[in-house]
């Protein structure tokens, strides 16, 4: 079995910049995508996490340091910053702005993908000895201890966001906005008919105490099961 694909988000109005960067990360084997203002970016990270981020400081709608802390709010996933202004580093860096890296423009687009690469693996490295779940997102599946849940599209969503962010709790609504992206449901109680099935699915695999725990009045989390 390989590795999954990883993603890159790139956030950054400057579209040379963009293109460039994609370019390195595609020919380094990852997917990327390209958005190129902050509220775009923000809301494409709530509905679906990358694995790293790229984000530009000044941007249109939003600016870096915002997206960066309203991020922070809801997701651990490695950030690295992109500046064009030497002197803003040392402000950035006494403020809690949650980034991992800094990189000054211009900069070399083989010193970005050797960071990016370092991040990655650190964060990989940080999940993987407890991890008996693995999402692999280029098959759009989901494996417990080896095994693949038979899950539709949007217990996958679901899933896959609980998991990479285990322990963490998640409002009702905001599964909802990961489930049905066209908003087209608008009934958060739907979500607890989805988390049934999805524990249906994963007990079958695994049958252990319940590793996605409800909380009262919020929504749900789930807890990493012990190896």
């Amino acid at each position: 079995m390989g590795n999954p694909v990883q993603r890159i988000l790139i956030i950054e109005d400057d579209l040379k910049i963009a293109a460039l960067l994609q370019d390195y990360f595609i020919a380094s084997g990852y997917l990327v995508e390209q958005i190129h203002d902050g509220r775009s970016g923000l809301e494409s990270v709530r509905r679906s996490t990358p694995d790293l981020l790229l984000l530009d400081l000044m941007l249109p709608e939003l600016d870096g340091i915002s997206v960066c802390q309203e991020i922070r709010k809801f997701s651990q996933l490695p950030i690295i910053m992109l500046t064009a202004r030497v002197e803003e580093v040392d402000r950035l860096l006494g403020l809690e702005v949650g980034a991992d890296d800094y990189v000054c423009k211009p900069f070399s687009p083989r010193e970005v993908v050797a960071r990016a690469k370092i991040h990655l693996r650190h964060s990989t490295l940080k999940s993987a000895p407890e991890n008996r779940f693995y999402i692999e997102k280029a098959e759009q599946r989901i494996l417990v201890d080896g095994s693949a849940l038979a899950l539709t599209p949007v217990e996958f969503r679901l899933l896959s966001e609980l998991v990479s962010h285990p322990s963490r709790v998640f409002s009702r609504q905001h599964l909802l906005d990961i489930a049905h992206e066209d908003q087209r449901d608008i009934n958060d109680r739907t979500i607890d008919s989805h988390i049934k099935n999805i524990r249906k699915k994963i007990q079958s695999k695994l049958p252990e105490p319940d590793c996605l725990n409800s909380v009262y009045g919020v929504g749900y989390r789930f807890e990493m099961p012990a190896s």
